[in-house]
């Protein structure tokens, strides 16, 4: 099961990196790409909300379908209401985990996105809670 090894607020700093006009092409490198257009703020693009937004490191691999890995950094905006087809932060029992949330016919499901895990149906008594809706994945290559 993939879980949440640690939780982090955001540093809001303000360091912006450069942004390029040309785009970046997959084949050959192109001769137009020297010319700097703006600078870059990730916070701008990866934080909508800031007093609402915490980052979470990834343990496991239950989520590798939907690109996320053991040891990814998740964005995760707890001001989204969570809809079915998002990939959610949620309490369930006590653990935090990281799951795709299904609703259909008023069953709620947390699935994995790895299919040597099983898909957890919340029902009555369960200790479930959605914590926030994931956002961005950070990942090395």
């Amino acid at each position: 099961m993939s879980g949440v090894e640690k939780i982090f607020k955001p540093a809001l700093s303000r360091q912006p990196l450069p942004v390029f006009i040309a785009r970046i092409a997959a084949g050959f490198p192109s001769p137009a790409a020297d010319y700097e257009e703006n600078k870059l703020d990730l916070n701008k693009h990866l934080i909508k909300n800031p007093a609402a937004t915490f980052f979470v490191r990834v343990s496991g691999d239950s989520m590798t379908g939907a690109g996320i890995h053991d040891g990814d950094l998740l964005v995760v905006d707890r001001s989204i209401q969570p809809v079915s087809g998002n990939v959610i932060i949620a309490v369930l029992d006590g653990q935090l985990t990281v799951k795709r949330l299904k609703i259909k016919r008023g069953k709620i499901t947390l699935e994995p996105e790895n299919k040597d895990y099983p898909t957890h149906t919340i029902t009555k008594g369960m200790d479930f809670e959605a914590w926030g809706v994931v956002t961005n994945v950070i990942h090395s290559l």
